[in-house]
């Protein structure tokens, strides 16, 4: 990044100081260098814009912009022969009817280029439009939830990370608010934020394209994963909606915690700590590490102790996943805190028997 700001940087001087030395428009020793570095900073200032272009888009500019070119130099051809010579009108209607033509041209080749599949034309063309892919933007709310951070540190997420402006301003905007709670999740999301910068495997971009005409940011980002054509990672489920009906593909982070809790079935052996009591008699509830309750039959008296259970059954509701189980204390074992275990004994042989001495 520095080194393209040298390049800059210098390219503007050698504009200056060619017009310093030619003298164009006249002009002479600083006004003339004034105008070249004024030029320099058009064509860098243009050079920036041109850079948050699509290549649908930039392709499809200048095959509009060639086409209105053409289509105006065939009619200037009729208008010298239609319109008698009248001093400059006919040159001037010339220039007119061209700026008019290439500039529409531009305008509609731009707003359709992302009509064009590039990557039917293979080569340099289907590599950019893979690439674009492998973009994926965060939106405020899995930022401040921070298990993104975890995930992508795991390597199961590739590409690059879009993180719009709007987005920090909102995100700066929440750790700014007056009430306690949101302020400190707003930290939290910039903390996650500092995070993420500092893994050395992932690559962050942060992109300052935005849409003053839409309000909401969820409106925002789903404008900014068409121009990009590519995926907004969130855990917000009225954002996956919408924009699922924009046909914009969406990486719920609920949705993939989900899918990665263990999948038990009726019978299967499992081991959990039994935390509490369970609402119904001789019940003990347990939780596993991704929030699953799991409610026990005949583990009321094993609170604060590791045991075996036997799953019954498993039940799905629209909070989560709920496991049903039973301990029985004749077949399933009680873990000790050092790693170890004993087996319950039956009652009746835990009973000293008469004569022994015991």
């Amino acid at each position: 990044m520095i080194d393209l700001l040298v390049i800059r940087v210098v390219f503007v001087a050698v504009l200056a100081c060619a017009a310093f030395f030619l003298h164009p428009f006249g002009l002479q020793g600083p006004f003339a260098a004034a105008v070249g570095a004024a030029a320099g900073v058009v064509v860098v200032v243009f050079e920036l814009r041109i850079r948050q272009i699509t290549l649908k888009r930039l392709i499809g500019a200048a095959f509009g912009s060639v086409l209105g070119i053409l289509g105006a130099f065939l009619i200037s051809l009729v208008l010298e022969h239609a319109l008698p010579d009248s001093g400059g009108t006919v040159p001037f209607v010339q220039v007119v009817l061209l700026a008019w033509m290439m500039y529409c041209g531009m305008v509609v080749g731009a707003a359709k280029g992302d009509m064009l599949n590039l990557a039917a034309l293979g080569g340099l063309f289907g590599g950019e439009s893979s690439a674009k892919h492998s973009f994926k933007i965060l939106d405020t709310s899995v930022i401040i939830d921070g298990r993104i951070a975890d995930i992508v540190e795991t390597g199961f997420v590739d590409g690059v990370l879009v993180i719009p402006q709007f987005v920090l301003h909102e995100l700066q905007m929440v750790a700014d608010s007056a009430d306690s709670m949101k302020r400190n999740r707003g930290r939290r999301g910039l903390d996650v934020l500092q995070r993420m910068q500092k893994m050395p495997q992932l690559a962050i971009q942060i992109v300052e394209e935005d849409f003053p005409a839409v309000r909401e940011v969820d409106m925002k980002l789903i404008e900014l994963a068409k121009v990009y054509s590519c995926k907004i990672v969130t855990n917000d489920f009225n954002l996956n909606k919408v924009a699922q009906l924009h046909g914009v593909e969406v990486l719920n982070i609920n949705e993939l915690a989900n899918a990665l809790k263990p999948v038990v079935l009726p019978g299967e052996v499992m081991r959990v700590f039994i935390l509490k009591e369970g609402k119904e008699h001789s019940q003990g509830v347990a939780y596993l590490d991704d929030g699953t309750m799991v409610v026990v039959d005949n583990a009321r008296r094993m609170i604060s102790k590791t045991i075996d259970i036997a799953v019954t059954s498993v039940l799905q509701t629209t909070a989560g996943k709920m496991i049903f189980g039973r301990f029985d204390e004749r077949t399933h074992a009680v873990h000790k805190e050092n790693g170890a275990h004993e087996r319950e004994r039956p009652l009746r042989e835990q009973v000293p028997t008469a004569g022994t001495g015991t």
